[in-house]
Parts: structure tokens; sequence; C-alpha cells
């Protein structure tokens, strides 16, 4: 291999390591939605008590999340990188061997401290290796590696439960995140950063900039109320819900959420291709949700779609979720590149936010309409209570949809955008 060929690999090599913490972060975040039964026996849960050992993940990353992208801009990716894929396998490791639920809500609050920097770190090291004309595409392949990550935590972990345990599944998962810990730390280089700052490193009034721009936070708002309600889906209450509503085994819900995550990773790329081939990213993100949300109407409340019908609509779900995407795309257009960890950390807050007060949010409307019903120990709920406590995932789309209609017709800022056409 060349010198030439070796440029030009590398760069693919670093993001596909990259991908790989992604692909991580993804199966440890929807781990519990293929174990709630054993978890809400093993603690003793209800099902805020469930959401709430959910979201511990949640609130560390939340907390990280503030910070990670700073730290990634001031001081090397590749340690820190390496050093926070080995915070959340040790967490993996601890939540499986947690013998109380206090010491589980560390070990799954440790989780979401490591994870924190996947996606901050995907994109700073895009930025480092890639030029700003591929940064769309190269930010929408994100998704796909999430999406691996969400199948990998979905029907795999569950035929790996049903086979070892759960305990003994998640151990494996920690193991498996010591590896590539090491793998990364070996194998990725850092690089000089070519967009720094005219003086020569990042200032608070630099951040201030950041933190100033009204689209960073319409951005930061709209990529959480449009993710979230794909990852709450596939997180938690998706695969018990369809369980309940369609009769499935534990198996088939998570195949049919598997489907989900298959649409996104086909609809991120798609539509980075699509924002940087036409430049309106606002319109493409706006179809996209437009998409997404007729598309969970239909799978919530059309109560007798076959399995193919289950599985079209939860793809097409998740192929008009992957335009949530290009917020990362609009972030980098009216930021300072060299900014770009730290605008990353401010737009992915959103998901953090949504995600630390929604999963408990469900199971206290779960529990209001419970019927009293307890089978094994575990509290049961009909397909009625989870399409009430549910009702929050298309609000949460039609909130996304008016920050960007904010953003459309209210800009301060200079987009690199064209108008929707009419």
């Amino acid at each position: 291999m060349n010198s030439s060929t070796k440029k030009s690999f590398y760069p693919w090599l670093v993001i596909s390591f990259s991908a790989l913490f992604l692909f991580y972060k993804y199966v440890l975040q929807v781990s519990p939605s293929v174990m709630t039964t054993q978890l809400m026996r093993h603690f003793h849960l209800d099902g805020m008590g469930l959401g709430n050992l959910a979201a511990m993940y949640f609130y560390t990353y939340l907390v990280m999340q503030l910070f990670a992208g700073l730290i990634l801009d001031r001081w090397s990716p590749r340690k820190i990188t390496a050093i926070a894929i080995a915070v959340a396998a040790m967490g993996s490791i601890f939540f499986a061997i947690a013998d109380s639920l206090y010491t589980a809500w560390i070990a799954r609050a440790c989780i979401g401290l490591g994870v924190a920097f996947a996606t901050v770190s995907y994109m700073k090291m895009a930025t480092l290796y890639f030029k700003p004309e591929r940064f769309a595409f190269v930010g929408g392949l994100l998704a796909s590696a999430a999406m691996f990550g969400s199948m990998g935590g979905q029907a795999p972990l569950a035929y790996l439960i049903e086979k070892v345990d759960w305990q003994n599944s998640l151990i494996y998962c920690g193991i498996g995140g010591l590896v590539l810990a090491a793998l990364f730390f070996l194998i990725v280089r850092d690089k000089a950063n070519p967009h720094q700052t005219s003086s020569g490193s990042i200032t608070w009034k630099d951040i201030v900039l950041v933190l100033k721009k009204r689209g960073n936070w319409l951005m930061m708002l709209y990529s959480g109320l449009a993710f979230v309600p794909l990852s709450l889906f596939g997180g938690l209450w998706g695969n018990p819900f369809l369980e309940t509503a369609y009769n499935l085994t534990t198996t088939q819900a998570a195949s049919l959420s598997t489907v989900m995550f298959v649409g996104l990773a086909f609809g991120s790329p798609f539509f980075g291709y699509l924002s940087d081939a036409w430049s309106n990213r606002i319109g493409i993100m706006i179809a996209g949700l437009w998409v997404s949300l007729i598309a969970i109407l239909i799978v919530l409340y059309f109560p007798h779609l076959s399995y193919f019908f289950l599985a079209l609509f939860l793809f097409i779900f998740g192929l008009g979720s992957g335009a949530f995407m290009l917020a990362f795309a609009v972030g980098r257009d009216i930021n300072n590149a060299a900014l770009m960890a730290t605008v990353v950390s401010l737009l992915n807050t959103g998901e953090p936010i949504l995600g630390a007060f929604s999963d408990p949010l469900v199971g206290k409307i779960l529990d209001i309409f419970w019927h009293g019903k307890i089978v094994n120990g575990v509290h049961v709920f009909g397909a009625t209570d989870y399409r009430l406590a549910l009702a929050i995932l298309p609000i949460y789309l039609l909130l996304a949809l008016v920050c960007l209609l904010c953003l459309q017709f209210k800009p301060e800022d200079k987009y690199k955008l064209m108008p929707i056409p009419q």
C-alpha cells in the first residue's frame, strides 16, 4: 500500500473506530428494553422504578455532555475517548453484578458517563479527518453505527440473554468494551486541528459565541425532540408495547425494533447526501419529521396491523428519524469548525435532557392507569395504557417541527441553506 493510499484509507479507519464506540453506546443504551421483566423482578421495580433505573444513564450522560466537547477540543481525543470507552465497559460489568438497586444506579450512571463522549468524539474525528463538503454524509454514517448498535441491543442481545441470562450477557458486553478501548488507544492517532482558531487555542470568548447563537439552541431542542421518540421506543418501552398490543414474543418485538433502526441507518446517510447535494438542510429535516410522525401514529393507534405492516411502518419511522442528524451539519455551517466538539456537545444535550425524564414519565403514566394486575411479581400493563403513555412520542415530533419552523422563518444567523421549495 503506497503513501497516498494509506493517507486516503486512514481517515476511514479512524472514523470506523469512532463508529464502533457509537455502536457500543447504543447496545448499552437500549439493552434494558430486552430485559425489562428480569430487571423488574430482580430489583423489585414498578413501571416508574424501571424508568428511573434506565434514566440514570441519561442523568450522568447529560452532565458529562456539557463538558465532553470542551475536553475533546482542548486535550487528546484519542486518550479521552479510550478512557471513556473503558468507563462505560466497567459500568456494564458492575451493572451485571449489582446486588442492590443502589449499586445498579451507580453502574448505569457510569455507563452514561462514558458513552457521553461517543457522538462528540465521532464528530470531532469527522471534522479533523474529512473535508467540509463531505461532513453531512460522514456525519450521517454516525446514525448507521447507532443503528447497528441498537440492533445489537435488541434481537441478538435478547437471544444471548435467553442462552446465558442477562447478567452474563452484560459482562460479555463489558469485556468487549475494554477490548475496544485498548484498540482505540493503540491504533487511532491525534491530529492537529486544521480549523484552529486565530488565537491558536480555544478561549472562553469562542465558547460564549457558540452559546449566544440562537440557531444552536433551536438545533439542540430539535435534535432532542426528533430523536428521543425513537430512542424511547427502541430503548425501553417499545418492546413491551409491541408484545402487549400485538401479542408478540420478546424476540419478535425486538426484531421489529431492529427493523426501525435499520430504517435509521438508511435514512441518516441518505438525508445527509441529499443535504450536501441540494443545500436544503431545513427542508429535508422538515420532510423527515412528517414521515416519522405519520409512521409512529400508525404503529401506536392502528391496532390491527399485521406483522409485515408493523415492520414496514417502523422502518419508515426510523427512516424519517434519520434526518435529525442534519442538526450537526447545521451546527457546523453556523459555527467555527475548530469548536465542532463543543458545538456537538451542546446540540447533543437535547437527547439526554429529554431522555432523563421521558423514561420515568412514561413509567409514571403507566402506573397511573395500571389496573393492579401482577404476574410473577411483575406489574402488567394493558395496550391502552401503553398507547396513552406513548402519546408523548408524536407530541415531541410536533414540537421538533415548531423548532425548525422558528429557524426557517426567523433566522438571525447566516445559514448555508436554501429556502424550502414553494
